[in-house]
């Protein structure tokens, strides 16, 4: 019975990480698009979305027991707030980036993105870490450091994207919200400067949204439903399976990433782009393998303790 729990989690995790893998895909079909409106739209549909997911799931209850707690606690508001925004900014970024022909760039970013939340653990959790760990970080770091001089230019495309989903991360960490609740309120929250500006681009005649054809609009709907399944998949994953399994399968998404922008839109990768994902690759396994046998050193822990 566990293992067939475990197996429902691998599935349903890696089904989650699989669809962000292959975003580019879609956002590319909605390069005549500016992506300031796919944004708009994408947080607009996606709390229209959540809103119907609430209803099916009979959480309007929780969700105004929730919002009406927010009057005691004000700090759970506004880390939900800096949530939304965090996230709205990650988003745009990486919206941004796939359309300007930087999908490689933003592989980079979410390979990255596991070692940003090592360092925010650090200087913001006060965690600590085992030498092994602080050895991943640095080499990770020299991986950046080659881009950076190689192409003269700082990867603030990467980096913005790790940092910001670094932070948003910390921030859910911080709240103690029902998932489905919580993402309903992070839209929520913004969807009223969507709105304001979908509002604006209509008013110059700036829009795509209706403007241009209906299969154009029914691929800004569905940005809605792209945006919260995958993120509900996650949360069933991860329940599901043990923190290590769940940290390699994470890398399915950069992997498919790089893939796409390197065989399938034939964005340049040179011997600098080699050179630096092979030391933030070295970096990975190192730090994946050391949570590895934390995790399982814990476990047997625990198992002592059971049988004592």
């Amino acid at each position: 019975m566990e293992k067939n729990n475990v197996r429902i989690g691998v599935i349903f995790a890696g089904i989650s990480y699989l669809i962000w893998g292959l975003f580019p895909i879609y956002w590319k079909h909605l390069q005549g698009v500016g992506a300031d409106e796919i944004l708009a739209n994408r947080i607009f549909w996606s709390f229209i979305f959540m809103c119907i997911l609430l209803t099916i799931t009979r959480k309007w209850t929780l969700f105004f027991q929730t919002l009406r707690s927010f009057k005691y606690q004000k700090k759970q508001a506004i880390m939900l707030f800096i949530a939304s925004v965090l996230v709205s900014c990650n988003w745009f970024i990486y919206i941004w980036a796939v359309n300007a022909n930087k999908i490689i760039e933003t592989s980079l970013g979410y390979y990255i993105n596991p070692l940003v939340s090592v360092l925010l653990g650090i200087f913001v959790m006060k965690e600590k870490l085992s030498k092994i760990q602080y050895v991943s970080v640095l080499l990770a770091a020299i991986g950046v450091c080659i881009i950076t001089f190689a192409h003269g230019a700082f990867p603030w495309i990467a980096i913005s994207l790790a940092m910001t989903f670094g932070l948003y991360g910390l921030a859910k960490k911080l709240i103690k919200v029902d998932s489905d609740v919580g993402l309903t309120l992070e839209t929520m929250f913004i969807t009223p400067f969507a709105l304001l500006y979908i509002g604006y681009l209509f008013a110059k005649g700036n829009h795509a949204f209706l403007a241009v054809s209906t299969s154009l609009d029914f691929l800004l709907i569905i940005s809605g439903v792209l945006t919260a399944v995958p993120l509900l998949f996650f949360a069933k994953g991860a329940q599901r399976i043990p923190l290590s399994m769940l940290g390699f399968i994470q890398y399915l998404t950069p992997t498919l990433t790089l893939i796409l922008g390197v065989f399938v839109y034939h964005e340049p990768f040179t011997t600098a782009h080699l050179l630096a994902f092979i030391f933030i690759w070295s970096a990975l396994t190192i730090y994946s393998l050391s949570r590895t046998k934390l995790f399982s050193s814990a476990e047997k822990k625990e198992e002592a303790k059971g049988i004592a």
